[in-house]
């Protein structure tokens, strides 16, 4: 029997797998400068945080440590924003007092998020580069940019790791997730166990299905909202199109330089959901 961990690791492998995943490194897809192998070494070297998080370690020292060991590969950054989302799924998974893995006991391991796991989430900042956005003027000093530097900063203000995440929700849709008590993940990790096919078809679908759900935020912060929401309408049409139309829909994102990288994020964490509280056979 697989443990939370290694249910989060293979979660990782198996998003990356789907195919195809418009606009994303898949396996029949590298990009210039991130290859799938990259995101294959990415989820086994996140493997000692994971596990840490799943033996009941501080959701933000376990994400920071997953962090610096996914970073561990020339890609650079493969699965932060996963991470982010896998961490306090696993160490909900991995409490013996928790009896099932549902959106409210999730919801509860972010509300007992201290300060100290936000300092944690900014260390993780300094073990690989992450498009972020400018923030707002009044929250510069905790630009996570800053990384281990803006401690102080959030000492000094005593957020939460809970908290901090709420002051982003409405621009990223990771930290969405963290406030909305992972309401997407649960609802794809739904989608992902009632279906019959290959898990790596289900991801790949699961994939198709959000981005058409909703701009992903990712395409927002690099592109641009306008561009973000064309991408949903797109994904619409190409899951009513058929095959070949999302095949044209993926080429035109890769030329484009678009990659929902928040939709990704959200099919791993789904994965590891169906994976852990399904009891999906691999």
């Amino acid at each position: 029997m697989r443990t939370p961990a290694q249910n989060a690791e293979l979660a990782l492998l198996l998003e990356v797998a789907g195919t195809p995943k418009p606009g994303n490194v898949d396996r029949k897809r590298d990009l210039p400068d991130l290859r799938f192998e990259h995101f294959l070494a990415g989820a086994v070297g996140a493997q000692d945080g994971l596990r840490a998080a799943g033996r009941g370690d501080p959701v933000g020292s376990a994400f920071e440590r997953s962090v610096e060991g996914m970073a561990e590969q020339r890609g650079g950054n493969t699965q932060f924003g996963a991470l982010l989302l896998l961490t306090p799924l696993v160490r909900t998974a991995g409490d013996d007092e928790i009896e099932e893995l549902t959106p409210e006991a999730a919801a509860a391991t972010v509300a007992a998020t201290t300060v100290e796991d936000a300092v944690d989430f900014y260390r993780a900042f300094d073990h690989v580069d992450v498009r972020a956005g400018d923030p707002p003027e009044d929250m510069e000093p905790l630009d996570v940019r800053r990384g281990s530097d803006a401690a102080d900063a959030v000492r000094d203000r005593g957020l939460t790791l809970q908290e901090l995440m709420a002051e982003s929700s409405e621009r990223d849709g990771v930290a969405r997730e963290w406030t909305d008590g992972f309401e997407e993940t649960f609802a794809v990790a739904d989608r992902i166990a009632d279906s019959d096919e290959p898990l790596p078809a289900r991801a790949a679908d699961a994939f198709l299905w959000l981005l058409a759900r909703r701009p992903d935020t990712h395409v927002a912060k690099k592109h641009g909202a306008s561009t973000a929401r064309s991408v949903m309408v797109r994904a619409q049409e190409a899951r009513e199109g058929g095959p070949d139309l999302v095949a044209a829909f993926s080429e035109s994102l890769v030329e484009s330089g678009i990659n929902p990288g928040t939709t990704a994020d959200v099919v791993a964490a789904a994965l590891f959901v169906a994976l852990e509280r399904d009891g999906l056979e691999v």
